[in-house]
């Protein structure tokens, strides 16, 4: 049988050294803190867990393919310096049936340290993959996989986590289908009652939104005849990144991605309509909900290819925190995802520590 261990990979880019690399990953050019594209870093992840998730796969299915089916959340923990290496580093935690949980690293090793681990390292964000193994006709079956061995306690704490992290994420949605408790309902008649001023300038949810049409095209092709997953998120995240900025007048850098779904596979020729809506917003955090909507080459088939939720921090030049204002929803779809993203802040509130 295979440990963990056995299954770790790594990836390096090479910021210090890269030149043409690092201007790739700039924002603007200029040399500010945070100047860092992360979406182009979640493409980077996607790949990595795949590669890793199908070194193990083909060890017993030699044709066999992986996809993404979730990536839960990410917490950034600091700032990205993009004039400095970034090594990503990922093992297998746990093998279900036929899904793997990919954990990935990611760590700036110190300028002056060849030890990655060193007192020196910053740990930017620990991500976790869900990838499942496919096979048969177009990759479109699910296939059996042998579980890991997990000889010592580290091991067994990871995979235990990974089994529990499926369960809390259960119930987590359906905590989110769940009707407002008396504080949070009294919380959405707040809002909507502020709204009946006739002197009401406040920021309506229904106004903040942002879309995008895009064809995917052979040139596009990962798994046959299906779309890159990692792409789709970037491009998701690039989005959302430019909606979170009518609410973050400074400047808007990533805080969290709490969590991102892959329900339908996007082929090729398929229309995509990317939609981000800011949804929720809390001192100086702004969340951002994403939706990526395929439509069929023939025009038969519509369905929600992923979804996202981001949360963006609003700081000046310093990377000092600065408010945002609040949003304010109208409708009874907008009321839900105002609670689901405020349930999904509140999870996830006493975890940041990235500034």
């Amino acid at each position: 049988m295979t440990t963990p261990t056995e299954t770790s990979t790594y990836r390096t880019l090479p910021l210090g050294s890269d030149l043409k690399l690092r201007r790739r990953y700039m924002v603007v050019d200029e040399e500010i803190p945070g100047n860092f594209r992360f979406g182009l870093l979640l493409e980077e992840l996607d790949i990595l867990a795949e590669q890793t998730a199908l070194g193990y796969v083909r060890r017993f299915h030699p044709e066999g393919k992986v996809v993404t089916a979730a990536i839960d959340n990410i917490m950034v923990r600091h700032v990205v310096d993009v004039t400095r290496d970034i090594v990503l580093y990922a093992r297998i935690n746990h093998v279900g049936r036929s899904s793997l949980e990919i954990g990935i690293r990611v760590e700036q090793p110190a300028a002056a340290s060849k030890d990655p681990h060193s007192a020196d390292s910053l740990h930017i964000a620990s991500c976790y993959f869900t990838m499942v193994a496919r096979g048969g006709p177009a990759a479109g079956e699910s296939i059996p996989l042998p579980p890991l061995e997990y000889p010592g306690e580290l091991e067994q704490r990871r995979a235990a986590k990974a089994v529990a992290g499926r369960e809390e994420y259960r119930q987590q949605q359906a905590s989110l289908l769940a009707p407002p408790s008396l504080e949070e309902y009294e919380m959405l008649d707040r809002l909507h009652r502020a709204q009946e001023d006739p002197a009401f300038a406040g920021l309506r949810a229904g106004r903040l939104v942002t879309d995008a049409w895009e064809r995917m095209y052979p040139e596009q092709e990962y798994v046959p005849q299906r779309i890159f997953g990692g792409y789709l998120i970037r491009r998701a995240y690039e989005l959302s990144a430019i909606c979170s900025e009518q609410v973050a007048a400074n400047r808007s850098i990533i805080a969290a991605v709490n969590r991102i779904n892959f329900f339908h596979p996007v082929r090729i020729g398929d229309k995509l309509h990317f939609t981000s809506r800011v949804v929720f917003t809390s001192e100086s955090f702004v969340c951002v909900e994403a939706g990526i909507e395929r439509i069929s080459r023939d025009r038969t088939v519509s369905a929600l290819s992923n979804s996202c939720l981001f949360t963006f921090v609003n700081v000046d030049r310093e990377l000092n925190h600065q408010p945002v204002p609040p949003v304010y929803p109208a409708t009874y779809r907008e009321d839900a995802r105002y609670l689901e993203a405020y349930r999904s802040y509140q999870a996830l509130a006493g975890h940041y520590r990235m500034i």
